[in-house]
């Protein structure tokens, strides 16, 4: 029997957030705050339940002990029970210190569950 290895398309790993990050989200009409199931340097996994377009634009506030941290990010995907896969376009500058901080945090806890 041959094993066959699927190549991860992702350039950086997501972390699961093991329900520690909540964002605030804007996308056309509609804002909600929702949880993120795992996050990466290049995107992120929020939790809706009501699809959006591939391709709209969404600016997300992460809601955070970090303090705070604004993205905008385009629709990659959406899987019905899991929620829409996000790409990050732009992160603020003046935020970039905070991301990384939370990024920190979040393998931190990921190490001490394992």
């Amino acid at each position: 029997m041959i094993n066959s290895v699927t190549p991860c398309r992702r350039l950086a790993t997501r972390i699961e957030t093991q329900g520690a990050v909540w964002a605030y989200w804007q996308c056309g009409r509609r804002e909600d705050v929702s949880r993120v199931r795992n996050v990466s340097t290049g995107g992120m996994l929020l939790e809706i339940e009501q699809p959006l377009a591939k391709g709209q634009t969404a600016n997300l506030h992460f809601l955070v002990q970090e303090g705070a941290i604004q993205a905008d990010a385009v629709v990659r995907r959406f899987t019905a029970g899991e929620g829409l896969g996000l790409k990050f376009v732009a992160i603020e500058k003046e935020c970039g210190r905070q991301f990384a901080e939370l990024l920190t945090r979040l393998r931190d806890i990921a190490r001490t569950r394992n």
